[in-house]
């Protein structure tokens, strides 16, 4: 099964364009994200070997929402994350996270694996949100500020910002347009996309050290239907694009990458 990868500014520009008009002609949702139940099921996910990379690779991902009092624990968001939060003011919820941050398989791409890169170990990190949501109109739309420091200090940090709007309803089926914009810290940006002097003399790539500003922009949509009672199919597309130092990096080899990923869940 081929996906479609999206790159360069033209093609960033159609699909916000493709966004903003889904969002403007079609029936919106009475509700963005039900959270009076719970969902716990895996999928099946093709990726980049790594956000630049020109290799693609397929893996097996978790599906789990869950929202309880203070407790919460998520991949409808990005990332898989879960910690507790609390509501301060109507449609506000603040609160903190831990969450899984993926690493890296120089063997999944034959760009590192050719030049002996090192892999980087997957990690955690902790941090704070904070999630506001509500109606315009008949559209539910939500918006997310998270931030995120790695458990291991030298990785650094890294903030995003996320908007989620309903767009489509029909029977059982529901359709969930997002952007989000990442931001990361120049330790962060230096660990995952730099050059050091001594893997430049291993690898032969040009030494490069990034500072730290804007890291991607993404945008995708999101779908899910009911099986029956019990059981939901749940999939999304995703492309995300590499800005500033990062996009300029000896590893990067495109700047555009697309995700998709389809699975079952279990709904109690």
């Amino acid at each position: 099964m081929r996906f479609v990868n999206f790159s360069g500014q033209a093609d960033m520009k159609r699909a916000l364009t493709l966004s903003l008009g889904l969002l403007a002609a079609t029936p919106a949702l009475a509700q963005l994200v039900k959270k009076d139940y719970a969902l716990l099921g895996a999928g099946v996910r093709t990726r980049p070997a790594y956000d630049g990379s020109s290799s693609q690779t397929t893996d097996l991902i978790p599906l789990v929402r869950y929202y309880g009092h203070p407790w919460f624990a998520r991949t409808t968001q990005g990332i898989l994350e879960g910690g507790a939060r609390t509501r301060v003011a109507t449609g506000l919820d603040v609160g903190a996270q831990l969450a899984y941050e993926e690493g890296r398989r120089s063997s999944e791409s034959d760009f590192l694996s050719s030049r002996n890169f090192p892999d980087i170990d997957p990690d955690a990190s902790i941090g704070v949100h904070a999630e506001y949501e509500r109606n315009f109109g008949r559209m539910p739309a939500g918006l997310l500020l998270r931030y995120r420091q790695s458990m291991d200090s030298d990785r650094g940090a890294q903030a995003d910002i996320r908007m989620n709007a309903g767009v489509f309803e029909s029977g059982s089926f529901v359709a969930v347009v997002f952007l989000q914009a990442t931001w990361a810290s120049e330790k962060s940006n230096r660990f995952y996309y730099g050059v050091s002097g001594q893997q430049s003399t291993t690898t032969g790539l040009a030494a490069y050290s990034p500072g730290g500003g804007w890291l991607s922009t993404s945008a995708g949509l999101i779908g899910g239907a009911d099986l029956s009672s019990t059981w939901v199919v749940l999939g999304s597309v995703t492309w995300k694009h590499l800005q500033g130092d990062a996009s300029r990096s000896p590893i990067v080899e495109r700047s555009s990458n697309t995700y998709a990923n389809v699975g079952v869940a279990y709904r109690f």
